[in-house]
């Protein structure tokens, strides 16, 4: 009985042409684009990317190094065979590397730091001692200190009010700190702002090493003497090369004297592994951390100062050394002047095996196999754009300097900016740009998940909800859909998303790889395809969903921005900031009753040693009225255009391109040329790394980091900025309603 009203069923579709939507396609086209997607996926070869990687990763390829020259060289070599018109574009940076690393425990106990990562039989690319970066923090300060050592934990300003508590201060002394909870650079900022005249930086066992399991070889995780290199540039003020703050870092352009640099360190800064740490860890006296200090080494943890002093000397080498970028691009027949670019950056501080070659072998992979569907007929409407940036370990290097570069002419054509650094067996983890989330999404119910066999969306949710709590799991039943994480720092969108105001998304797969070798020796290829991703299943897995992205965005008829969106997450961070003003207040009134409450017991016992902190100032009220009538504008302009985006595939193309021009340059509404308060070359209002997080975002950073900060002129004038950026928004939207209109 049910299978005729089925069959009936399947001939109403054929008959009428029943095709699958996809957003921003006539039905037609999208038929098209789907049979091209799957022609698509039939060419991406795992081998491929494992032939890749080991030539990339055969000898260390840090900035300046002969094996990054000839990886950009390979690469570029490539892409010419796929098509694509290729150049290698080069800049001249400033990018220090050690002369001298010494660190030595002095007294009666004395201990001199190893500082080195010795060679394994089992990983054969770790024993390339004369081609290896030293275990080093780029843009430290050169310095030659010797002081007492205090642990200040994670090194964030929570850190520094516990200490202010005990009653330790850091001035005049090398502050310890272990690896997480911030980017490795806000750590020595905030040692130096609290007078600190020196840091270190270890990776304590209970982060990545034995506490997490077995360590490299004989398990993934992090060897004793394993160290994480990195920057400690001041990159929340701006990304770069640091003498040539907002213009292309070419021969001719004109550089500041390194002594001008704002984003330079201002102490030394030496990472070390946890064996070196542990020493010094144990020469600390005063009182014992708190419980959420300790760490993973079978010692008691005290916050200092030392019983001994510490010896502390780095010196650099401060040369300007060649980058090159690999750019590779595929014109549109019809919208040649529209870009959509891709990156993923290709030098590492070692071999950089996951990071960051297994996402540019992915990267690789895709762009190949479309250069081989345009060989059999398949047309792009917009100019393909994929890149290899060179130098983002330093400071993001390669993709800044390009995009400063090139600023005039990506502000006209880029369309939008897709992302990826590195890449491993897991869920898919994407963010981005809010107007992007519908799109996506859509992307994610089309890519199959390797290991499952369902779609990577299903697995996603799968795992958000064994994850979430009995609360959010009971609001999330039956919401499958994949919410883009706000972007802070971290890779080479900024110049894009940040800078130019280029709708920007990042994404990669993670979760289930093993590992604690970050940025060491050890993040090789032997490691990588015992632990990360054997066979490359999710490299592939990562090329079938980019591609799937690039390729819809050249060819969409209408592009697929989704403003509704936006204006939802923006008006939840509104009301999440007034949460926190709240919160703030809360907090505010119950820890100056908790002061009041000691004065009176002090004032009943004088002899009494506890240091009181300061009552603090009230917690005003700010306006918000103009901000919120600005969302009611904004909300009343996004939902009309969402009820009249399908009307636009009916347009002509010229109209059509007028609406898609408006479209991608709405981002664009989102940034200042005055940019945020202390840090200018960050000009979008919506997305910023924080100051005083580093990778990690901050959401509306002008008025958030100013109530974090207590700066409630700044907060209030935030507010109006805020405003006056969505009513700019909005115009757009209207712009983009009278083409509908006309």
């Amino acid at each position: 009985m049910k299978v005729l009203p089925l069959l009936l069923m399947f001939l109403l579709f054929a008959a009428t042409g029943y095709t699958q939507k996809l957003m921003g396609f006539t039905d037609v086209n999208a038929a098209k684009q789907i049979d091209w997607e799957k022609q698509f996926d039939a060419q991406l070869n795992a081998k491929n990317l494992d032939t890749w990687m080991q030539f990339l990763t055969s000898h260390p390829h840090h900035v300046g190094s002969p094996q990054d020259k000839a990886n950009a060289e390979y690469m570029a070599n490539l892409f010419k065979q796929w098509g694509y018109q290729t150049e290698i574009a080069s800049y001249d940076v400033l990018f220090p590397t050690p002369k001298t690393r010494l660190l030595e425990l002095l007294g009666k106990q004395p201990y001199k730091a190893k500082l080195e990562e010795p060679s394994l039989p089992e990983d054969k690319t770790s024993g390339q001692k004369t081609e290896q970066l030293p275990a080093y923090n780029a843009y430290s300060a050169d310095g030659d200190v010797t002081a007492e050592l205090v642990f200040v934990n994670r090194g964030v300003p929570a850190d520094y009010e516990e200490l202010e508590r005990f009653g330790v201060e850091v001035k005049g002394k090398i502050a310890i700190a272990k690896y997480g909870g911030s980017w490795r650079g806000i750590k020595p900022k905030l040692a130096a702002e609290h007078g600190a005249i020196g840091c270190l930086i270890y990776s304590d066992p209970q982060d990545d090493g034995y506490a997490l399991g077995d360590v490299y070889p004989q398990g993934a995780f992090r060897p004793k003497d394993g160290v994480q290199r990195g920057s400690v540039m001041d990159m929340p003020v701006s990304p770069g090369d640091p003498l040539t703050p907002n213009i292309g870092a070419t021969k001719k352009a004109k550089r500041l004297d390194r002594k001008e640099a704002n984003t330079i360190m201002k102490i030394p800064v030496l990472p070390i592994s946890y064996e070196d740490a542990m020493p010094l860890l144990q020469s600390l006296a005063g009182p014992v951390v708190p419980a959420n200090w300790r760490g993973g080494l079978p010692i008691t943890y005290h916050v200092g100062p030392s019983k001994d002093k510490v010896h502390l000397k780095v010196d650099f080498n401060w040369d300007i050394k060649p980058l090159y970028n690999v750019i590779a691009k595929l014109p549109g027949s019809e919208f040649p002047d529209e870009w959509v670019i891709r990156g993923n950056h290709h030098d590492a501080w070692v071999n950089g095996a996951a990071d960051p070659t297994s996402g540019m072998v992915a990267e690789m992979e895709e762009a190949r196999a479309i250069g081989e569907l345009v060989k059999k007929g398949f047309k792009l409407k917009r100019t393909l754009v994929y890149c290899a940036w060179d130098g983002e370990e330093p400071a993001l290097l390669g993709s800044t300097e390009w995009t400063e570069d090139h600023q005039d002419e990506l502000r006209k054509k880029a369309v939008f900016y897709l992302n990826s650094d590195g890449n491993s067996r897991g869920f898919i983890e994407v963010g981005g740009s809010h107007t992007l989330e519908p799109f996506f999404n859509e992307i994610a119910d089309a890519v199959i998940d390797p290991q499952t066999k369902v779609s990577i969306k299903d697995r996603s949710y799968a795992a958000t909800m064994v994850t979430a709590n009995k609360n959010a799991r009971a609001k999330l039943t039956g919401t499958k859909t994949i919410k883009l994480e706000a972007l802070g720092a971290g890779s080479d969108w900024s110049g894009f998303l940040q800078h130019l105001g280029i709708a920007s998304m990042n994404l990669g797969f993670y979760g289930e790889s093993e590992g604690g070798v970050y940025h060491s020796v050890y993040d090789s290829y032997d490691h990588f395809i015992k632990y990360q991703d054997p066979g490359f299943n999710y490299g592939v897995a990562l090329s079938k969903t980019a591609g799937r992205i690039i390729m819809r965005m050249a060819n969409a008829d209408i592009l697929p921005f989704e403003v509704n969106s936006f204006y939802k997450t923006v008006a939840e961070y509104i009301t999440d900031l007034k949460s926190q003003l709240d919160n703030t207040r809360a907090e505010n009134e119950l820890e100056n009753k908790m002061i009041q409450d000691k004065l009176f017991d002090l004032a009943k016992d004088p002899t009494s040693n506890y240091k009181i902190p300061k009552i603090k100032d009230a917690v005003p009220y700010l306006n918000f009225s103009h901000l919120e009538n600005a969302l009611v504008q904004l909300r009343t302009n996004t939902e009309a255009l969402g009820k009249q985006y399908g009307s636009a595939l009916g347009m002509p193309v010229t109209k059509q391109k007028q609406l898609n021009e408006i479209l991608y340059k709405l981002e664009r509404k989102l940034i200042t040329e005055k940019g945020l308060p202390r840090r200018p070359w960050y000009k979008h209002q919506i997305y910023a790394p924080g100051y005083y997080t580093g990778y990690g975002v901050k959401t509306l950073p002008g008025i958030r980091e100013a109530i974090e900060q207590r700066n409630w002129p700044e907060a209030q004038e935030n507010i109006e900025v805020i405003a006056k950026t969505m009513e700019s928004y909005t115009q757009q939207i209207q712009l983009a309603l009278a083409v509908l209109s006309r």
